[in-house]
């Protein structure tokens, strides 16, 4: 049976597997480990966001979410900036 995933990259390893973190509702549920190769080009670096199409542990489809991937480090970005200046309040 097909499942469909939101995937992140989380890690190149070797410089050739790909770390997928498969998500269900905002929750990691499973991790895929993949040749980096097999993804889109413009989606082989970490923290790349995707759609990806998974039956039997095996990568069917993989589609690259720009939108999602500038979103979700955007919003890290903003977290980080937050903790910095609550750090910088207490000196």
């Amino acid at each position: 049976m097909t499942e469909t995933y939101i995937a992140t990259l989380d890690r190149i390893v070797d410089g050739q597997t790909a770390v997928l973190l498969l998500e269900e509702n905002g929750e990691t549920v499973e991790q895929l480990d993949i040749d980096v190769t097999t993804l889109p080009p413009e989606a082989q670096h970490e923290g790349a966001v995707l759609e990806v199409a998974v039956e039997a542990s095996e990568l069917l489809e993989a589609e690259y979410l720009p939108d999602a991937t500038q979103s979700r480090k955007k919003s890290a970005q903003d977290r980080l900036d937050h903790l910095s200046t609550k750090l910088s309040d207490q000196e």
